[in-house]
């Protein structure tokens, strides 16, 4: 078995994105604008959007089989999974004031790919209990300071059709009514580092295996070619990076791990190429193997 799909030791792995004339992440409480940190510049991309997007690639990728449901989707409603575990077990639902039933907590693990690998609370009106995943990701930040940028679009189509017809202009004429204007937010070029981490004891809880491992490193590499949009600009993976250790517990501190791996810009960012990327791969711990998957 390849080390980085062994299920029964630690993983800390490092993954690189960039993005391009596009909003990674917008923040609704600031006009959707790219989210950042105020204090130093950079661009941030919260683990829940970096976690919508793995499971909008699971669901596409092997969402037809059953063990590969995907639990929290747009539109879902969690009471309904629930009752699905009940009703599959032949057993009454639990209520939110009573004790989940093992038995349905498993069967949501085994039948939900993200309940699986991320956790999930689960302890509502129908009570299928806690759990806590095996997998975890930081908030992703930028290298550099990021340019948040804002421009202005305008709409020619309109909404209702007695907006129709001419309007006056500043000097009184008569001129065709326009569409209304909006705001477009985007960063020219941003290139962003997420640090994750897999905790084999919360894998055997949850029956997370090596077959989830091989989705889960296929969904880092992949899931940007599922999230194409004119708002997203150009996102492409550009670097993931698996440290294995060969034991459960860990064999060295996962942060003397992920600091082998810089990234230094040269210059003023634009593309990839402007950046340099440097792995030390030498005196790796005893025990430890890393494997470079992009």
């Amino acid at each position: 078995m390849n080390p980085h799909l062994n299920p029964a030791v630690r993983h800390d792995f490092v993954l690189l994105f960039d993005v391009t004339n596009g909003n990674p992440n917008g923040d609704p409480d600031a006009g959707n604008l790219p989210r950042v940190d105020p204090e130093t510049g950079l661009g941030i991309v919260t683990d829940v959007a970096l976690k919508r997007k793995i499971r909008n690639f699971v669901d596409a990728y092997k969402g037809k089989e059953e063990r590969y449901k995907i639990y929290v989707q747009q539109g879902a409603i969690l009471n309904n999974h629930h009752l699905r575990a009940y009703t599959a077990l032949g057993k009454k639902p639990r209520g939110k004031g009573e004790a989940a039933d093992p038995e349905a907590r498993r069967w949501m693990c085994d039948n939900f790919f993200d309940v699986r690998a991320f956790g999930a609370v689960m302890s509502t009106e129908v009570n299928c209990g806690q759990v806590r995943g095996p997998v975890q990701l930081t908030f992703a930040r930028s290298v550099d300071r990021i340019l948040p940028m804002d421009a202005a679009i305008t709409r020619v189509a309109l909404t209702r059709a007695e907006e129709k017809g001419s309007v006056a202009d500043d000097e009184g004429e008569e001129t065709a009514r326009s569409g209304t204007i909006g705001r477009k937010a985007y960063i020219p070029y941003g290139l962003y580092v997420a640090k994750g981490f897999f905790v084999p004891s919360f894998a055997q809880d949850t029956g997370f295996n090596s077959e989830d491992l091989a989705v889960l490193w296929t969904a880092l590499e992949q899931m940007w070619d599922l999230d194409r949009s004119a708002s997203r600009g150009y996102t492409a993976c550009r670097g993931l990076y698996v440290f294995s250790h060969s034991s459960p517990l860990g064999n060295v501190a996962a942060h003397k791990l992920i600091d082998r791996i810089k990234v230094e810009p040269v210059g003023v960012a634009r593309q990839f190429s402007d950046y340099t990327v440097q792995v030390d791969r030498e005196n790796l711990p005893e025990g430890v193997t890393l494997t470079q998957l992009v």
